[in-house]
């Protein structure tokens, strides 16, 4: 029997834990995060950020929860990563830009936190991903997508160095050539593009997203839940590099603090083309 009362969301599970921007549903070996800012592309604030994390948390901490199902609500985007600007003049309340933030800690911790999840989670990708979002994804075990959504990673269009985490996942989950065309050409992929490339596991039309979500969480819970924690973990392992973290911080830093990320960002607010220098 479900634990709790329908709300309104694009699956209708039964339980709101959450509220606001993002929403926590359990019902049974079923948790399901629903990203729920529609309006402005599901993109996360601090405050979003930090309800994701507790979201994850709670999931995750529950015994009985055996997949996580990860989405956006609407039809238009899934999410479209951190709100550059959720934060007046573009800065935190340490100082530092609002871009910056999602190289961060706080941000990165968050989608190595998802990644490291107990049991196996489904990214059900409702509509386009941008920014920081496209790591969320990759931070998944499985990702579903539907037709005619969009993709997209604006790092190098502003200035802002990816954190390694993130980097990581797309070298090791995709491949270094797409992590490459990503980051350094910024090329935004279709999805018939993404499916190739295989940051898709699946891709289908609307009509079947829902029917296709649910028959692989379905499945997912169905299967025996010890045996695919500990392989979920072994698969993990295996993937693991050991590359100079150090020094790709120390790269994090020098942009961060650079006028090139200035220049994009102020470039970004005032709708023009920016004057890069590489300084």
């Amino acid at each position: 029997m479900p634990r709790s009362v329908a709300f309104d969301d694009p699956f209708r599970y039964p339980r709101r834990i959450m509220t606001d921007t993002v929403l926590l549903s359990i019902d049974g070996t079923r948790a399901t995060i629903t990203l729920n800012d529609p309006a402005r592309h599901n993109c996360l604030d601090p405050a979003g950020l930090s309800r994701l994390s507790a979201a994850i948390e709670k999931a995750d901490a529950d015994p009985n929860v055996r997949v996580t199902v990860l989405t956006g609500a609407g039809e238009k985007s899934f999410c479209s990563g951190f709100n550059h600007g959720a934060l007046p003049g573009g800065k935190s309340a340490g100082g530092k830009s609002a871009a910056a933030t999602e190289g961060d800690a706080s941000f990165e911790t968050v989608m190595d936190r998802l990644e490291a999840m107990r049991m196996p989670t489904l990214c059900a990708l409702n509509g386009g991903v941008y920014g920081g979002a496209t790591d969320m994804a990759l931070a998944c075990d499985f990702r579903l997508g539907v037709r005619g959504m969009r993709f997209f990673m604006p790092a190098a269009r502003f200035g802002l160095h990816y954190y390694p985490g993130g980097l990581r996942r797309y070298t090791q989950k995709v491949s270094p050539s797409f992590a490459k065309r990503a980051f350094l050409l910024s090329e935004d992929f279709s999805d018939e593009d993404l499916l190739r490339v295989g940051y898709l596991d699946w891709l289908v039309d609307r009509a079947e997203f829902k029917t296709r979500v649910d028959e692989m969480a379905d499945r997912l819970a169905g299967l025996a839940p010890l045996s695919m924690s500990n392989m979920k973990r072994a698969i993990e392992q295996f993937t693991q590099a050991e590359p100079d973290i150090p020094r790709i911080r120390e790269g994090i830093r020098e942009c961060r603090t650079s006028e090139d990320l200035k220049e994009g960002l102020t470039a970004m607010r005032e709708k023009r083309q920016p004057a890069f220098k590489g300084r």
